[in-house]
């Protein structure tokens, strides 16, 4: 490890100190997801150690050592990560904000508590695919804020890092691991021999890829990004209704999925047009392929609101798309096939099907059981975890546990007018919360 002072933040590159065993080469869902940071951000309500984060992150990194290399294209087109060692750089800073303030100010973009992977040009210069920093807040509290390049892997992937790097900082055993030099072929091998026959990536036409430009160019001005919590026992209320009233069982995820859209139909004032709901799902057990595999293993469901659909009905109908995933919306053979038709060097010019804010397609992705609150860094748990917003591009939105691991915080990002809506629709978002829910012990003080 070496490090490199600044004027208000001590920076130090963490190597594992020795290469991985070679390039890996990317999937396709990799490629398709090359131009995205994924960021968060842990808190912690005492400080922590940098040194012994540090040195923990380098033993990590030597049994993941993708998050320490650099990205590369090929004279063949494919894109791979080298598994240089080139590192990771790790920022310690102080902050004058407390604990509550710096969870306030989780919906900036803007918020100060995490370095976002530049992942664009990662792509055609060397650039770190993780960072983290650690922020020092005023009242002896902390931010880890940690972001990574999405073609390095899923929210599991980063899960498999996190639980790597806990292990090396407590001395416990460490997750089995997968890796592959070809992550293409690993997938191809547990992929069945046909799929839905629907690609999940399209290939948007000069007008509406014009357009989607515009829209990122302007995200950060024409979106803001809300979070709202739900208590324990509001969810099971909530789960309890729709099962009663849909007469089948449906999972907290599936009510809450059909309350949230419900929701935002009744406010953006939509109901009399379609809406499609993106869920991706993580592909490592409907394939059988192994736990410790990384990379973007995911596919989507995507299921549209008609008009005059009931809450409870459109559940019922996720519950059913769910147990169909493999035989109704498993699309990655049909994904090969479209790009051998547009040629796969087109890819770069492809968005995932799911990515539709003219059709205001909201996608929720849940990062739900990954056990984050569960895992110490230098011997202390966090006491909350948030997604950071990094594009704001709108009608995306996150499902994590809430602060302390209780109830359910989702964080989405929406036009700002509709955005504001929300805001004031408490009644509506939470018809089944009791005076008696205690709210969460930390969290936004605008938490709705």
């Amino acid at each position: 490890m070496t490090g490199t002072p600044t004027s208000d933040a001590e920076i130090r590159t963490v190597r594992a100190g020795r290469p991985g065993p070679g390039p890996v080469r990317c999937s396709v869902g990799d490629l398709l997801l090359a131009d995205l940071p994924v960021s968060v951000v842990l808190f912690h309500d005492r400080p922590l150690d940098a040194d012994a984060l540090a040195d923990g992150l380098a033993r990590a990194l030597a049994r993941l050592p993708e998050f320490a290399g650099r990205l590369r294209t090929t004279a063949d087109g494919d894109l791979c990560i080298d598994t240089d060692d080139t590192g990771v750089p790790f920022t310690v800073a102080d902050s004058p904000h407390t604990l509550t303030e710096a969870l306030d100010r989780m919906a900036l973009p803007a918020n100060g508590l995490v370095d976002h992977v530049r992942a664009t040009e990662a792509r055609r210069t060397p650039l770190p695919l993780l960072t983290v920093r650690l922020t020092r807040l005023a009242d002896g509290t902390g931010a880890l804020g940690i972001s990574w390049h999405h073609a390095v892997g899923d929210m599991h992937t980063f899960a498999l890092l996190l639980r790597t790097w806990s292990a090396c900082t407590e001395g416990t055993e460490p997750p089995a691991l997968s890796p592959t030099a070809d992550r293409e072929l690993q997938l191809d091998a547990h992929l069945p021999a046909e799929d839905s026959g629907v690609p999940s990536l399209r290939l948007p036409g000069p007008a509406e890829a014009a357009e989607l430009q515009r829209t990122i160019a302007a995200a950060g001005l024409a979106n803001r990004t809300v979070q709202i919590w739900f208590a324990p026992a509001e969810l099971q209320r909530l789960r309890a209704a729709l099962t009663a009233e849909a007469g089948r069982p449906l999972s907290t995820n599936d009510a809450l999925c059909a309350h949230l859209l419900h929701v935002l139909r009744e406010l953006d004032g939509h109901q009399d047009a379609e809406q499609t709901l993106t869920l991706p799902v993580n592909l490592r057990r409907p394939l059988g392929l192994p736990d410790g595999a990384l990379g973007n293993l995911l596919g989507e469901i995507r299921l549209p609101w008609r008009p005059g659909t009931t809450p409870a009905r459109y559940a019922t109908e996720l519950r059913t798309a769910v147990e169909d995933f493999t035989t109704r919306h498993l699309s990655l053979r049909s994904n090969q096939r479209f790009l051998q038709h547009i040629g796969r060097d087109r890819i770069t010019d492809c968005v995932p099907a799911g990515f539709d804010p003219a059709r205001r397609t909201l996608t929720i992705s849940s990062w739900c059981r990954l056990g984050l609150h569960d895992l110490p860094l230098a011997g202390h748990r966090p006491i909350a975890f948030s997604p950071a917003a990094t594009l704001q591009l709108p009608w995306s939105s996150w499902l994590v546990e809430g602060p302390g691991g209780e109830g359910l915080l989702w964080t989405l990002v929406l036009p700002a007018r509709l955005a504001a809506k929300l805001r004031g629709a408490s009644a509506l978002l939470h018809p089944y919360r009791d005076a008696s829910d205690p709210l969460p012990s930390v969290g936004p003080r605008k938490l709705l």
